[in-house]
């Protein structure tokens, strides 16, 4: 269930009184000199049409009417502030006290000959009276620039131009509030400084842009707020800002007036990060849920232990899941209401800018869930936003999503499609994130998705491709690479669309230019390798070619091997669970699991906790089982083990340029067998750009296989094991080759030469050349 907005959320009223006589006492207005009653107030008065539409809150021009404007017979101010008991204007040589015309207006015809360059409001209350500037002085804070290219959809920074911006304008400090809402029959501002009570601060539209804008003076950081909006249907609804930058942290819905004073000390790594593309790179990366890593921990505490622990198991990235806000916890982050804010449950954004600049000065780069798929409905977020489909589709077809009762973007919506390309960029300039995962992209590609016949209108062309998502991933890749050298996109797409890490201007065979996509889970080579290791050892030759499919198609994209957080939970059970045995021979599955995905092509992504053989499925509550590393729990060796496994595997794979400098290159692989299947044999070489090679065998039997003979090229005269997950080290019985083993002259697997080796039981042996 969402939580519900705080109370303090909801405009506070305060009862109006009418000025009396004892009110209007020195110590109940501004004391003053000699202050001329204004002439002629009649022609100063805010007429009834306007006067009742900003009663209403649907004033499309409400700085047409206040402020001080020039008349015939001089300049007439005009106040809106309701619950004031007086108001006086204080300008250069001159201090008026304005006629209350009811309703919180003040209205007065000064003796100017021109509006002033500058005054002041005295506005008085019961027991107090407030100096302040008046809010409807001032020309609009956004420029035509600006709103061109929010109209054309352009706009590739709009959170500078869009939400709340703590600025000096006209030589005065306050916060300019935009929002786009083109639907709206009026907006206001709402917040603390006005006691959750906007009807004193509507907002301007800004001709044809949807655009309404309103600088607040002496609003400054830290101050909540939310816009208060008349809908076409005549009802009101209060919203937080969709380009907040920061917000509270939940239950409470309010967002919150931000601006950064971080100071980044990653230079080094954001000059080199681009030096090798990242398919040509050592990749390895650890998926963290932040919140649960180690729970209770903030961003600066994380920051002090993940960036050690991460950098000593030798992994070159974190991804984390969804940081941008979410109402609800249990979504994990995929349920986003605040696309420009990092969840305030950890911190504020500068805290989490601390947490990335402490992992890049780890040499650890940062990847980011990013979910542009969909949202929720709160009602106080961005579900039918001014009162109408704003963010969603139009087409309830279109706009709902069938898995998880969310809403879809209509991505054919430039200003739609400009909020979420803006935003890619965003977190990577704004927070020097390195890479961004791009969560459910299938789901926006199909207009079919998870729709029965009849549940879905195909496309100008008769097919189901959602041609708007299409065109707006192309957008947002082109866009991303172009503006931010050496960030990667990432794509969890789990279908065989043709082209997710196509060039976007290389045509394919099905007529679609490429996504753009750097990188692409295989989700094909999850699925079968976990089925495959999932089998007794006895039947795992009938599923032999589960482990062996992935390489018909192995470069057909570039691909990461992803075990994450969706593979461990809702019964799934953990890694080391999912293998077949007693509690030895699961770890010993596991083991020479991740030493075949780390030397399969393509890049590698853990969990957190899969690194040392958690046994229970994660969840959000606790996180990680840590208590299984202590010395006290007695089997520490067989939890450390395979941590310390997980550790050189990231250390060989990072010196072995075999492993990673060919992953999308077919001549950087080579099977020597593929077919052993009465063996459950797999053995490979991975060749470097310079040819030189690695022999990878994995055995899944629990037998000691001696004098086992496997074809080599000729031209190494011996190999030297580099890594055996059968080690003591990492818990297994030690079935290891310290010597090295010279190549015979014996013709096998197709090859003139070839090796003898001894295969551990359930183990995966690495060798090089010695």
């Amino acid at each position: 269930m969402t939580p519900r907005p705080r109370s303090d959320d909801t405009p506070k009223k305060r009862s109006a009184k009418k000025p009396s006589a004892k009110d209007r006492t020195p110590a109940g207005r501004p004391a003053a000199g000699n202050e001329p009653v204004p002439r002629q107030p009649g022609e100063a008065r805010v007429g009834p049409a306007d006067r009742q539409r900003l009663l209403d809150g649907t004033h499309h021009d409400p700085h047409g009417v206040l402020g001080a404007h020039p008349v015939p017979d001089g300049v007439a101010f005009r106040v809106f502030r309701p619950y004031a008991l007086g108001v006086t204007v204080v300008t250069e040589g001159l201090r008026a006290e304005l006629r209350d015309d009811g309703d919180g207006l003040f209205s007065g015809l000064l003796p100017l000959r021109a509006v002033p360059d500058a005054y002041r409001l005295l506005v008085a209350y019961e027991g107090t009276v407030l100096e302040t500037e008046d809010a409807y002085r001032f020309l609009p804070a956004l420029g035509e620039l600006d709103l061109h290219l929010i109209g054309e959809g352009r706009h590739e920074e709009l959170w500078r131009a869009l939400g709340a911006e703590p600025m000096e304008h006209q030589g005065v400090a306050g916060t300019r509030f935009t929002v786009w809402a083109p639907n709206a029959r009026g907006v206001r501002v709402a917040g603390g400084f006005n006691f959750w009570d906007g009807t004193g601060h509507p907002m301007r539209s800004l001709g044809s842009s949807g655009v309404w804008e309103l600088f607040v003076p002496a609003v400054g950081e830290g101050e909540l707020y939310k816009f208060d909006i008349a809908r076409p249907d005549g009802s009101r609804t209060v919203r937080a800002d969709p380009m907040a930058r920061r917000t509270e942290a939940p239950p409470a819905t309010s967002s919150v007036v931000h601006a950064s004073h971080h100071e980044w000390r990653d230079a080094e790594w954001m000059a080199r990060r681009a030096d090798r593309p990242p398919h040509e790179a050592p990749f390895s990366v650890y998926e963290v849920h932040l919140a649960s890593w180690r729970p209770g921990l903030t961003y600066r505490q994380l920051a002090d232990q993940l960036p050690a622990y991460v950098s000593d198991l030798g992994f070159t990235h974190v991804e984390l899941m969804p940081v941008a806000e979410h109402p609800f916890g249990g979504s994990w982050g995929y349920q986003v209401t605040g696309f420009y804010a990092p969840t305030a449950r950890l911190g504020t954004p500068d805290d989490f800018k601390y947490l990335v600049d402490a992992l890049h000065r780890a040499g650890v780069g940062v990847l980011m869930d990013w979910v542009p798929a969909h949202f929720p409905r709160d009602e106080w977020a961005l579900a039918e936003f001014d009162g109408r489909p704003l963010y969603e589709h139009a087409d309830p077809q279109r706009a709902a999503h069938p898995d998880w009762g969310t809403l879809e973007f209509d991505y054919g919506r430039r200003e739609v499609r400009n909020f979420l390309v803006a935003n890619a960029t965003y977190w990577c300039e704004e927070f020097h994130i390195d890479g961004l995962r791009v969560d459910a992209v299938a789901s926006m590609l199909y207009l079919d998705y998870s729709r029965e016949p009849g549940q879905w209108t195909p496309n100008e062309h008769g097919g189901r491709e959602n041609l708007d998502a299409v065109a707006f991933l192309q957008e947002m890749n082109a866009t991303v690479y172009r503006r931010n050298p050496g960030v990667v996109t990432v794509a969890e797409e789990s279908t065989a669309w043709d082209g997710v890490t196509r060039a976007t201007h290389h045509t394919g065979p099905g007529g679609f230019g490429g996504l753009g996509f750097g990188l692409k889970w295989n989700m094909g080579w999850m699925h079968d390798s976990l089925d495959y290791v999932s089998h007794d050892p006895v039947h795992r030759k009938y599923h032999h070619d589960e482990m062996t499919f992935s390489m018909v198609y192995a470069y057909s994209e570039n691909y990461v091997l992803p075990i994450s957080h969706d593979e461990v939970v809702h019964g799934k059970r953990s890694l080391v669970s999912k293998m077949p045995g007693d509690w030895w021979q699961q770890r010993a599955n596991l083991r020479a699991y991740l030493a075949f995905m780390w030397a399969h092509p393509g890049k590698q992504l853990l969990f957190m906790g899969q690194e040392f053989a958690q046994g229970a499925e994660w969840s959000e509550a606790h996180g990680p089982d840590w208590w299984l590393l202590d010395p006290a729990y007695g089997a520490e060796a067989d939890h450390r083990g395979v941590r310390d496994l997980v550790r050189d595997l990231n250390t060989v794979y990072q010196h072995e340029p075999a492993l990673w400098e060919r992953d999308t290159d077919p001549s950087g692989f080579a099977w020597i067998t593929g077919d052993s299947a009465d063996d459950n044999v797999f053995a490979f070489l991975r060749h470097a750009a310079d040819g030189t090679p690695l022999l990878a065998v994995s055995h899944f039997s629990p037998a000691v296989r001696h004098g086992y003979r496997l074809g080599v090229p000729e031209d190494v005269p011996a190999w030297r094991e580099v890594l055996n997950t059968d080690d003591l080290r990492y818990g297994g019985g030690d079935v290891t080759g310290p010597d090295p083993v010279k190549t015979e002259p014996t013709a096998w697997h197709g090859r003139p030469a070839s090796v003898q080796l001894t295969l551990p039981p359930l183990a995966t042996v690495w060798l090089r050349p010695a």
